[in-house]
């Protein structure tokens, strides 16, 4: 059973102060809850091993499907197969966050990987500054958390430069090459998310710039903002799947870059190999005795409670809950129809003595950082609510 802190939330205009504007959703519900969940040190501790573990597999797993050319067996478009065997190539290419979606971890139950949001995830607003500000406003010890992510990912920044060696390196190496951050206009999550990331790599020692999405210009020569300037790294908050899907052109322009080695692109192409629902079917296979992996399919399962998921979708859509006889039991609609399904063996998560349910998000930056939580019920989605910790 959840256990759950009650606390007094942060007011509309406070949150506003902080940049965080999507704090209502469309039915007028509050999107942070007033409560925080209770997590034991020896929980925080097990959410963090549990997140080096599996990043472990997902890097193994994806060297399995590029010596192996699975990528048409993960959706990968085929526009991208170049760029991500480029980008894995080479240790320049640093992955610079990600996040896991966790069912279990508190009360016994055993931690399970639902999915690893690995190319543009969000939800970071809310964990690195948020978390903390609750804790802060409530009077309670802001330390009493797992939650290193603004400092991890700065760390992480620097690696772009030291790779494997100390970071402490950084500053020696450092030559005064440009991040520059872009999301789309309009996206106010999306703008916030980018915004702390650029600067996370500002406190890092790195010079840095914005950009909305629309306004970047590409060629064969680099990546350059609207008044020309040219950057020696990218980050973009945008898919790599719509890239290759929807943006045909700029995705040959970026592969282009890449091979000849204009510019670096955050997070590299190679984590849609882990965005990819699919590579849990091949950790399924690598990986059949690991207690974090759930079976996982490109064919229906026989005889067992299971959800079908599109390899790739966000925030619930295209989910299925099938139970035992193949009937659906809950479901979403939504635009990622078209993608490729995964069958992943249901797993319950952990409920509060209300019945409602709660995912685990673990950050990975180099190594585990950082742990929040999705309220919701059976299939999460864009209308769960995000939930804070304290550890006690």
């Amino acid at each position: 059973m959840i256990k759950l802190q009650k606390i007094n939330p942060l007011d509309d205009a406070t949150l506003e102060e902080l940049g965080f504007t999507w704090h209502t959703d469309s039915d007028g519900t509050k999107y942070i809850n007033d409560e925080v969940v209770e997590v034991t040190q020896k929980e925080a501790e097990a959410y963090y091993e549990a997140g080096n573990e599996i990043y472990d597999m997902f890097v193994e797993a994806a060297e399995y499907v590029i010596q192996n050319n699975l990528f048409f067996e993960l959706g990968i478009p085929f526009n991208l197969i170049e760029t991500i065997k480029k980008s894995w190539e080479n240790d320049v290419h640093w992955h610079i966050y990600g996040r896991f979606d966790l069912a279990g971890g508190i009360d016994a139950k055993p931690i399970k990987l639902i999915e690893f949001n690995a190319d543009t995830p969000t939800s970071l607003f809310e964990t690195t500054l948020l978390q903390w500000a609750l804790l802060k406003q409530n009077d309670m010890d802001e330390k009493k958390q797992f939650n290193n992510v603004y400092e991890s990912i700065s760390q992480n920044f620097k690696r772009l430069v030291t790779l494997d060696d100390d970071e402490a390196l950084f500053e020696e190496r450092y030559d005064g090459w440009k991040i520059l951050f872009s999301s789309v206009e309009g996206n106010d999550e999306e703008e916030a998310t980018t915004r702390l990331l650029q600067q996370m790599a500002t406190d890092a020692g790195f010079n840095t710039g914005f950009e909305y999405l629309q306004n970047v210009n590409f060629d064969e020569n680099g990546i350059f903002d609207a008044n020309d300037n040219q950057y020696e790294y990218w980050f973009k908050l945008f898919p790599w799947e719509d890239i290759g899907s929807g943006e045909p052109e700029l995705a040959t322009t970026l592969n282009t870059i890449v091979q000849n080695q204009k510019a670096i692109i955050l997070n590299p192409a190679y984590t849609l190999l882990f965005q990819s629902k699919g590579i849990m079917k091949i950790m399924s296979d690598l990986f059949p005795d690991s207690p974090y992996l759930l079976k996982t399919s490109f064919e229906p399962l026989e005889g067992i409670k299971q959800v079908e998921k599109a390899v790739f979708g966000r925030e619930g859509a295209n989910t299925k809950i099938i139970d035992a006889n193949g009937k659906i039991v809950e479901q979403i609609e939504g635009p990622y129809d078209n993608y490729k399904k995964v069958y992943q063996e249901y797993v319950d998560f952990n409920k509060d003595e209300e019945g409602a349910k709660y995912q685990a998000g673990v950050f990975f930056a180099y190594e585990s950082c950082g742990l929040s939580f999705r309220k919701g019920s059976e299939i999460m989605d864009n209308m769960s609510k995000f939930v804070g910790h304290v550890i006690v």
